[in-house]
């Protein structure tokens, strides 16, 4: 059995893992160790964009959650993939880099989160990243690690999108992570010279140049070790029914592991809620009613048409086109293998009263199966899809059973709430809205989803229960305030603290890849015990 100790033991190697590891080992006092479940990220498909189609959808390179039934997906249950090798999601993804509303943060502060407000916290989200386009430097990072790109590639379904949301009221090709949304345009995304940068390429390459890093793939951690009430280490194996073998902690154990796993491995652990551990057999280190509770996921709800008189991806992406495609990439010239699933967005509120945004519209010049990004429908199509910002439905992960292979449980409760189901409801009137939009009419053959027939609220709920589908934005099971204070340490144990999405304690208005590597970035000076950075 491997035993060896390390100052710091991170696990989980997506987003939030990889920054702070690069942050603890630059430093240059300490040791870590990376502990990953899946494996390397030496697959080509995964530095190539366009490779999602492939990686995101291969059980060697995601987790392939499936979330348990409810009246809000109408009875079905909803598959949703997160990465399981270095970079995590950031590697398997729709790399689409969108920050947040600034009011997100300040809410984290008002309820009770001393140092996450959007000022406090915008320092850190400049340090990461490396803007390439145009933008006001007072807001957008120029020096980090993470180059992020405007897209360059455009489509004419895009462009007339992009001006029906004008026609609507919104300005159009904003810099939409300025502090300020509203808006249409092209996405922003970690993509350079044509390649992915996942939070491996862009964090951990230069962290294994210190020789304080040990990363150790394939590594599926069991449990975290205990000392009384501090932890001082984890148990891994590297394959069911393999050798266990141990990594110690002089420091801190730091969980990484995402909002699915990061509560799983507590529970296994012995720290969560009492009478689930008493129900598993497993014995209570530490009781912690809330860990895995107040799950949040956005519901992506899609709207699809056929088209006419324009190629979209459904065909560009294959036969002689995707090679032609593919040469134009190899040449560094704009081409269909360097976009997101998303490749327009549009801010905005549902209803007008509103205070703040709360939809995300994400449109594509094409149409995917069964709204399955990756699987394209063998007709012309093209996609508006959206999403409740801040949805106020609320679920929980719990253990399926004590073998650390099995995944969680995951129930969102999708649409639970009267609120998310209005806003379902009226996103899906102004998705038609802006699809049967005079700058999109000439493309229009008909609509495939959903049907004309449905035009009543009770008929768009229905659709919308029917066919939603994840975000892939999992959040919130040990969130700030209940599970972990403000300095993101585990509350009532020593020597464990959490860094991923699992702490936020509601959902930030957009992806939340950009918004854990903040949390990433500020939990590295909060560990090496580092003044914050100036607000």
């Amino acid at each position: 059995m491997e035993n060896q100790s390390f100052d710091y033991v991170i696990v989980g190697a997506g987003a939030a893992g990889c920054v702070l590891a690069h942050r603890l080992c630059e430093d240059g006092r300490y040791s870590v160790c990376l502990l990953e479940a899946g494996p390397s990220d030496l697959h080509p498909f995964i530095h190539i964009p366009a490779g999602f189609i492939y990686v995101g959808h291969n059980p060697s390179y995601t987790w392939d959650f499936s979330t348990e039934p409810s009246e809000g997906s109408a009875g079905r249950r909803v598959t949703t993939r997160m990465g399981r090798t270095l970079g995590g999601s950031s590697s398997i993804n729709g790399f689409n880099y969108t920050r947040g509303q600034p009011e997100d943060f300040d809410q984290w502060a008002a309820l009770g989160n001393p140092g996450w407000r959007y000022q406090d916290i915008l320092p850190y989200f400049k340090r990461s990243e490396r803007f390439l386009g145009k933008g006001d430097s007072s807001v957008r990072g120029r020096d980090g690690l993470l180059p992020i790109s405007d897209c360059d590639w455009r489509h004419p379904l895009c462009d007339a999108f992009i001006e029906s949301a004008g026609l609507y009221g919104l300005p159009t090709h904003v810099d939409y992570n300025r502090g300020d949304q509203t808006g249409a345009g092209y996405y922003q995304r970690w993509i350079h010279k044509g390649r992915r940068f996942s939070a491996a390429t862009a964090f951990l390459n230069p962290a294994k140049a210190t020789g304080r890093l040990t990363i150790k793939t394939k590594a599926h951690v069991n449990k975290i070790l205990f000392e009384g009430k501090r932890a001082v280490g984890v148990s891994y194996q590297h394959e069911r029914g393999g050798a266990v073998h141990t990594v110690n902690a002089k420091r801190e154990v730091i969980l990484s592991a995402g909002a699915a796993n990061t509560p799983k491995i507590l529970k296994l652990s012995g720290v969560g809620p009492v009478d689930e551990l008493q129900k598993m057999g497993i014995r209570v280190v530490h009781a912690s009613e809330h860990v895995g509770e107040n799950f949040q996921d956005h519901y992506m709800i899609r709207t699809i048409l056929r088209v006419k008189g324009v190629t979209t991806i459904n065909h560009t992406a294959r036969g002689i086109r995707l090679i032609g495609e593919v040469a134009k990439w190899l040449m560094g010239k704009p081409s269909v293998i360097t976009i997101s699933p998303s490749v327009a967005f549009a801010f905005t509120k549902s209803r007008p009263e509103l205070d703040l945004n709360d939809l995300q519209f994400h449109f594509s010049p094409g149409s995917y199966a069964s709204g399955v990004a990756g699987q394209l429908d063998n007709f012309p199509g093209m996609t508006l899809g959206f999403y409740q910002l801040r949805p106020t439905s609320t679920g929980q992960v719990s253990l399926r059973s004590r073998d650390p292979f099995d995944l969680p449980l995951v129930q969102p409760n999708y649409l639970q709430s009267s609120e998310d189901q209005q806003v379902a409801i009226d996103g899906l009137r102004l998705s038609r809205h802006l699809m049967h939009s005079a700058p999109l009419m000439p493309f229009i053959e008909r609509d495939e989803f959903p049907p004309p027939s449905a035009e009543s609220d009770s008929e768009l709920l229905d659709c919308a229960r029917q066919r939603g589908t994840t975000g892939w934005h999992f959040v919130g099971t040990c969130s700030m305030g209940k599970v972990v204070d403000a300095d993101l340490r585990f509350k009532g144990i020593d020597g464990l603290r959490i860094v991923d999405a699992s702490v936020m304690p509601t959902m930030p208005s957009g992806n939340t890849g950009a918004p854990t590597m903040m949390v990433a970035e500020k939990a590295a000076d909060l560990i090496l015990g580092k003044a914050p950075l100036a607000a």
